[in-house]
């Protein structure tokens, strides 16, 4: 009787373990068939993500924050619920921010940052680019390049994307807060707003007028607002990094990267929708 029972105990143990093999390995089967769609970032501070190892061995909450880059928060828009729209995507959405600052596109070649974008790209990922704050700084001669270097860079950019079976979508640099005349926020990128758009147009990719959709709606908001809510204007003794407190009308505070990370959002909606 005892044999007996221990043979069918024994028979039901491996009975159950079978199939709790088999469970895990058709949830693991499920995880490695789900579809990621990737979207590469590259670019300038402004697109930055200062979190994680941004600069290694330094905590940003002491050192950076609140300064934030709108690619830090751009992934919390491809949730579940907006991709429902988006059947052009797969499953989820991945964004790898390589943006950093004080890039230009020759010194994010040069230094080898491209060259880690390039090696890792698959079919059916996205590049997003946007530079020019830093390519158009004549002052800063370790960072600038002209015009028309700047419009190469962006050619080789969008050339080797799409060579690798990418889909590159040119971004034009984001506002600044300044100069401001009669209410309104004009452009400071000069030429380095409009090459991106030649270059989209040249190379028949996408691009986003970041520079342009920004302007517009921080002028709506008005320069006050903007300088206190969006800008890295902030008062002394708030923030651990800024003691003194900082003025900073390039780089966003949490509040405007979102802001900024919604434009780009609903303009990507809007491209790959077209498609």
């Amino acid at each position: 009787m005892n044999k007996t029972f221990n043979h069918i105990f024994l028979f039901l143990v491996a009975a159950f373990l079978l199939s709790s093999c088999q469970s895990q390995n058709a949830v693991a089967k499920n995880k490695s068939d789900k579809k990621v769609t990737r979207i590469f970032l590259v670019g300038d501070s402004t697109m930055a993500d200062y979190t994680g190892n941004y600069e290694p061995g330094k905590d940003y909450m002491k050192v950076r924050y609140p300064v934030t880059g709108w690619g830090q928060v751009f992934q919390p828009f491809f949730v579940k619920d907006s991709l429902k729209s988006l059947t052009s995507l797969k499953d989820s959405v991945k964004i790898i921010d390589r943006a950093h600052g004080g890039r230009s596109t020759r010194t994010f070649f040069q230094e080898g940052r491209w060259r880690y974008v390039y090696e890792n790209l698959k079919p059916g990922d996205y590049v997003m680019m946007q530079f020019g704050h830093n390519d158009g700084s004549e002052k800063h001669t370790e960072r600038y390049v002209n015009i028309e270097g700047y419009k190469e860079f962006l050619r080789l950019f969008v050339a080797q994307t799409i060579q690798k079976g990418g889909k590159p979508i040119i971004i034009t640099p984001v506002a600044r807060n300044f100069p401001w005349k009669d209410g309104k926020l004009e452009n400071i990128h000069g030429e380095y707003w409009q090459a991106p758009i030649d270059i989209a147009k040249e190379m028949n990719v996408p691009y986003i007028d970041l520079n342009k959709i920004s302007m517009d709606f921080f002028t709506k908001k008005g320069q006050d607002y903007a300088s206190s809510h969006y800008f890295m204007n902030l008062p002394e003794g708030v923030y651990e990094a800024y003691p003194k407190g900082n003025k900073d009308n390039t780089h966003f505070q949490p509040e405007g990267a979102k802001v900024v990370a919604q434009m780009v959002f609903t303009e990507f909606k809007n491209i790959i929708k077209t498609k």
